[in-house]
């Protein structure tokens, strides 16, 4: 369920004082563990070092990113592949596919 309108979006007073205090030329990471503030206007041009659990995710916040929670860009499991032997077999193509390539870029430029 989303946030009332008529309470607003969440935003973490200590991080809104932070990026207030800071001006848009200086290139420092804010670190936060803030997932749940929601970006604000205030906010594009920065980078936050988001917590993602175990370390910070450095996000750049850009104009289409208002409205967005800061944890949606820093996600806290590594996906690392579907396995089993059709999985193995669908790589093994694409490696196959990509020596073929470069294979052919070769003899192109050697013509």
């Amino acid at each position: 369920m989303s946030r009332s309108l008529k309470k607003g979006p969440y935003v973490d007073q200590k991080l809104l004082n932070k990026v207030l205090g800071l001006k848009k030329e200086e290139r420092t990471v804010i670190k936060t563990w803030a997932r749940h503030c929601a970006i604000s206007p205030e906010m594009v041009g920065f980078t936050f070092g988001v917590h993602n659990g175990k370390e910070f995710i450095p996000v750049y916040v850009g104009e289409d990113m208002v409205g967005h929670k800061l944890g949606e860009f820093s996600p806290t499991t590594k996906f690392s592949r579907h396995g089993g032997r059709m999985q193995r077999e669908l790589e093994a193509g694409a490696q196959q596919k990509e020596a073929i390539k470069t294979q052919e870029a070769g003899e192109v430029k050697k013509q």
